[in-house]
């Protein structure tokens, strides 16, 4: 699959099947993915939880708002991603480089992210990415130390559904300013 394919056929998955199962050394090559991507200063301050463990997802699954729940209840790998706080875009004394702040941190873990989704897809291994859950919670379950900041959960298997459509996208005359 060429990388226009690979975005292509993103989707974010709701319905995955219980019978197929991602292995840790698939997890492990997105996560090796998913450092490549850029970072503030080469900073690196993403931070990956992989559950695995039926017991421990069950927990995790818990942390998450009942329709999520719901979607991840086939899937055997949930990955909650973190990233060190008050690294990207500070100082060395601590102090933000600009207004941003750990915005800095969460745009890093956004690019590393997106480039383990498109690992997964470039593999044939579906996700869907969760903001809705509880961080204390998680953090708890996870033992995620107070340096870090909770992103999202993603939940990783094989779609159900063979065709996903593709959700429509906004025209670029509404998200372009283009100064020529």
């Amino acid at each position: 699959m060429n990388f226009d394919e690979v975005i292509a056929k993103r989707r974010s998955v709701r319905n995955f099947a219980q019978e197929h199962k991602v292995s840790k050394e698939q997890i492990l090559d997105m996560i090796k993915a998913a450092q490549l991507a850029p970072s503030w200063k080469n900073s690196q301050t993403g931070r990956y939880y992989v559950v695995m463990e039926p017991n421990k997802l069950s927990q995790v699954r818990a942390c998450l708002a009942p329709q999520n729940q719901i979607v991840t209840q086939n899937v055997n790998a949930l990955i909650i991603t973190t990233f060190v706080k008050n690294i990207s875009g500070f100082k060395s004394d601590g102090t933000p480089d600009n207004e941003l702040g750990n915005g800095w941190g969460a745009y890093d873990l956004g690019l590393q992210n997106a480039l383990l989704l498109l690992k997964a897809t470039d593999m044939g291994i579906d996700s869907i990415v969760l903001g809705l859950r509880d961080a204390a919670q998680l953090r708890q379950v996870l033992a995620i130390a107070n340096n870090e900041e909770v992103g999202a959960v993603i939940a990783l298997g094989y779609r159900n559904v063979q065709d996903i459509p593709q959700p429509p996208r906004k025209d670029l005359s509404e998200v372009v300013h283009l100064f020529e």
